[in-house]
C-alpha cells in the first residue's frame, strides 16, 4: 500500500535521501500513500514528494522522498520508475489526494495498482464548493458515506448525498460521483485495515512536523540540506508510527486474497467452501 502525498497489501512507502533511493530488493509492495509538502529549497518553495507504505508484517516504512512538482506526472512517474529499477514491486493499493500527476504516472509505471482517495481531502473539496451554511449537514452525510458498514451502504449513502444536494450543488455533488470507485476501493480489503486505507491521515501529522521546522528554520539554505532535513524529520517521526490493525492479514492481501464486506472470502486460486 502506498501513500503518496504519497497505497498493495504490504503497505509500501518510497523515500529518497538527497537525491538517492533506498534498494528495494527483496521488499515487497503493499498499500501506499503520496503526498507532498512544501518546503524552502534554496530561495523558493518547492514540493517535496513522499511516498510511504505497509511492509509484510504491518509496519510502515518511507519508501522515497524527492524534490519535484506534485502536478507533474513526469516528476511523479521518475520517483517511481526509480524505485522499480531498485526491485520494488507494485503495490496492491495506492491512497492519496487528488495530484493527477501521481496517478497518472502510477497508471504508467504499475498499471495493476488499485486507487484509494483520500476522504479527508475529498471532503475539504466537496465542502469548498457549498456555501458555509449547507456545510454542516454535507459533511455529516460524507462520513456516512466513508463510515458506512459496507461497500453497498456506501453506494447507497451516495445516492442520498445527490439526492439532498444534488440540485442545488451539482458541481459538489459531482466530484463524489465522478471518483466513486477510487473512492469506495478501500471496501475491497480486510475491515481491519479500512481506517488505514481511506485517507492519508496516518502521515498528516509527521508532515506538520516537518512544515513547522522547516517554518522555523526558514530554509536549510541549500536544496541538498533541505532535502536532508526533511528526510531526518520524517525518520525521527517514523519511529512513532503504529503498525496496522491485524497485521497478518497484509500478507493475505498481497498473496490475492479475496475480501467481501471486509471478510476474507478465499484466496487466489482457491474456492469458498
Amino acid at each position: 500500500m502506498w501513500r503518496a502525498g504519497c497505497v498493495d497489501e504490504a503497505h509500501v512507502r518510497f523515500g529518497k535521501r538527497t537525491g538517492e533511493t533506498r534498494p528495494w530488493k527483496h521488499r515487497h509492495g503493499a498499500p501506499v500513500r503520496l503526498h507532498h509538502l512544501n518546503v524552502r529549497l534554496e530561495e523558493a518553495k518547492a514540493r517535496v514528494l513522499v511516498l510511504i507504505g505497509v511492509r509484510a508484517d504491518g509496519s510502515k516504512e518511507l519508501i522515497a522522498l524527492k524534490d519535484g512538482y506534485r502536478e507533474s506526472g513526469e516528476s511523479w512517474a521518475h520517483l517511481l520508475r526509480d524505485c522499480a529499477r531498485r526491485g520494488m514491486r507494485a503495490p496492491v493499493l495506492a491512497v492519496g489526494d487528488g495530484a493527477l500527476g501521481f496517478w497518472k504516472a502510477l497508471a504508467e509505471v504499475f498499471p495493476a495498482t488499485r486507487e484509494q482517495r483520500c476522504w479527508l481531502h475529498r471532503t475539504a473539496n466537496v465542502l469548498d464548493a457549498m456555501p458555509k451554511s449547507a456545510q454542516p449537514g454535507a459533511k455529516k452525510s460524507i462520513q456516512d458515506i466513508y463510515n458506512a458498514e459496507d461497500r453497498d451502504h456506501a453506494v447507497q449513502a451516495i445516492k442520498t448525498f445527490a439526492q439532498l444536494y444534488g440540485a442545488k450543488f451539482p458541481r459538489a455533488v459531482k466530484k463524489i460521483i465522478d471518483d466513486e470507485a477510487e473512492l469506495l476501493a478501500f471496501f475491497g480489503f480486510p475491515a481491519e485495515h479500512w481506517i488505514h486505507l481511506r485517507t492519508t491521515n496516518p502521515i498528516e501529522s509527521t508532515f506538520a512536523t516537518v512544515r513547522l521546522r522547516t517554518k522555523v528554520t526558514r530554509g536549510a539554505g541549500s536544496r541538498t540540506a533541505a532535502l536532508a532535513m526533511v528526510f531526518k524529520l520524517i525518520e525521527s517521526a517514523r519511529a512513532r508510527w503504529r503498525a496496522v490493525n491485524a497485521p497478518h492479514l497484509v500478507a493475505l492481501v498481497r498473496a490475492g486474497a479475496r475480501f467481501e464486506r471486509g471478510v476474507l472470502v478465499e484466496r487466489s486460486g482457491e474456492h469458498a467452501a
